[in-house]
């Protein structure tokens, strides 16, 4: 199962989502941002590829179906309601993402 991570610049949120879940089993985990100054930029490739992309906020899922309208057509997009509150690998932000998303895997 591909699990796609985006927050805004991809620095704190989504990076700190993509190490929790990279290692495992049966699943692979990237994460994208949604800002021009985002460390790894959200592109059409990496939405084609997720089964599941769990965004932070609402306003990225709105994003993403503005900019990426023809490859995010059916995608499973799941808000996380996860705010730019935490810094990376916060302990805090890894309990919130993992009761978040913990569900989502079968």
């Amino acid at each position: 199962m591909n699990f796609l991570f985006v927050c805004s610049r991809n620095k704190w949120r989504s990076p700190t989502a993509e190490a929790i879940y990279k290692n495992r089993s049966g699943i692979h985990a990237k994460s994208a941002g949604t800002e021009p100054s985002a460390r790894i930029k959200l592109n059409s490739k990496n939405i084609e590829w997720a089964d599941i992309i769990f965004v932070m906020e609402k306003r990225h899922k709105q994003r993403i179906l503005e900019k990426f309208q023809s490859v995010s057509a059916g995608k499973n997009i799941i808000i996380l309601d996860i705010p730019d509150e935490y810094k990376f690998m916060d302990n805090e932000l890894i309990e919130e993402i993992q009761s978040k998303v913990d569900i989502y895997i079968k």
